[in-house]
């Protein structure tokens, strides 16, 4: 269900999405409007589920996180019960940092960081295709990110 959001809602939305860490006064003066409704905004749309939390973007080479890697996953059977245990596996792969549920060729999507690739390598080897549910993986190496802005164009 899609939320019914105004004008203002939207400002303070794209506003929040380049910089979480503003203050209330610095995003009621960015959005046009006083702190206090800017207050009550914010906390509606954090109750309603809208704005999900708050995160810092770590600069992973500068923490010794060189390789950034997508996986196609394929599993070998397409059931519920076999599409929740192998989604609630990568719930323990620290190197997996997203994971998608897709359509078409490949079951599942992973967006991997890893320190190098030796350490990807031996997670798709040593985790990924041992994975009791795992058909066949299909990996693409990064060269390097072109882009990089909030998840939603509002």
């Amino acid at each position: 269900m899609r939320a019914d959001l105004d004008s203002v809602d939207l400002k303070i939305l794209r506003e929040l999405q380049r910089d979480g860490r503003m203050t209330n006064v610095e995003l009621a003066e960015r959005v046009g409007i006083s702190a206090p409704p800017c207050l009550r905004r914010v906390r509606r749309l954090e109750e309603a589920g809208i704005i999900e939390g708050y995160n810092a973007m770590l600069n992973a080479p500068r923490l010794g996180y060189d390789l950034v890697a997508f996986c196609m996953v394929g599993l070998k059977h397409q059931s519920e019960a076999e599409l929740k245990a192998f989604s609630r596996a990568t719930d323990d792969w620290p190197i997996v940092r997203q994971a998608w549920m897709t359509s078409g060729e490949t079951d599942f999507l992973l967006h991997c960081v890893a320190e190098n690739l030796m350490q990807f390598q031996d997670f798709v080897i040593e985790v990924l295709t041992t994975n009791m549910h795992v058909d066949t993986v299909r990996t693409m190496l990064t060269i390097r990110q072109v882009k990089k802005e909030g998840l939603v164009a509002l």
